[in-house]
């Protein structure tokens, strides 16, 4: 069996992480669907971590908007960027995810997608978008598509 076939056979055992920067791509101009996120996490595995990170602005329909849609909504005053880095780290690192799906056009979390990795964990970068994605985000990634 090879590396990507006990990436992929991982993945389905250990099951899916999807980690969505809400502030990033959450916009008008990206028209994001969350049930396409979750969606495609599912398409990739049992989805067991399923987090929308928001600040302390988001208006409280779009976390209700998360909530319906399975996510569990982390909300913070702090910067967003830190909370879904260390929780996405955490889970990898427990080795809890199998795949770990970053949504995001941002390159704060190419270290984040780099432990995942080392760790035998298959690192996807979903972007919103073509404009102003990372390119750092995405070459860190093991595959990068775009919703």
């Amino acid at each position: 069996m090879g590396l990507l076939d006990r990436v992929r056979s991982r993945s389905r055992e250990s099951g899916v992480g999807v980690f969505v920067d809400g502030p990033n791509v959450l916009r008008e101009e990206f028209d994001v669907d969350l049930d396409d996120v979750r969606a495609f996490a599912a398409e990739q595995g049992p989805v067991r971590v399923a987090r929308l990170y928001l600040d302390e602005n988001a208006p409280a329909n779009l976390i209700r908007a998360g909530e319906e849609r399975g996510f569990e909504v982390t909300v913070t005053s702090g910067d967003v960027d830190v909370r879904l880095a260390v929780d996405a780290t955490a889970a990898a690192v427990r080795e809890a995810l199998g795949t770990l799906v970053v949504v995001s056009r941002d390159s704060d979390f190419k270290p984040v997608l780099e432990a995942a990795a080392e760790r035998g964990v298959e690192t996807v970068a979903l972007a919103p978008g073509e404009y102003g994605r990372s390119d750092a985000l995405r070459n860190a990634a093991q595959r990068s598509l775009t919703l």
